[in-house]
């Protein structure tokens, strides 16, 4: 059974980087469209972008032109690259695999969720 682990989270300023990393032991995701999410304390689990199978790129409208989605050439780990970052990303990300439905943006087509990793941004 795949496993995900998300790492690469931390503390940043207001303007700053973060590339996060989702890599998958246990089984493969080449062919799998994955996914970001990100969730703040007491809201729902919100689509930050994806990456399809065929490494199509999709984005919330709140990230488009600062982050992006990429696979490394083994199609084992699954980036999101997170620039000019702003104190309203601050979340726990998470990584899934997309393995039913049509809806990229809806949690309930992923499965295989990371524990997440934790993205805090400072004014």
């Amino acid at each position: 059974q795949v496993q995900l682990v998300e790492s690469g989270g931390g503390l940043v300023q207001a303007g700053g980087s973060l590339k996060l990393s989702c890599a998958a032991s246990g089984g493969t995701i080449r062919n799998y469209p994955v996914g970001w999410f990100r969730q703040v304390p007491g809201k729902e689990r919100e689509f930050v972008g994806s990456i399809t199978y065929a490494d199509g790129t999709y984005y919330a409208d709140s990230v488009k032109g600062r982050f992006t989605i990429s696979r490394d050439n083994a199609r084992i780990t699954v980036y999101l690259q997170m620039n000019s970052l702003k104190p309203e990303d601050t979340a726990v990300y998470f990584c899934a695999v997309k393995v039913r439905g049509s809806r990229l943006t809806l949690p309930l087509n992923y499965d295989y969720w990371g524990q997440g990793t934790q993205v805090t941004v400072s004014s």
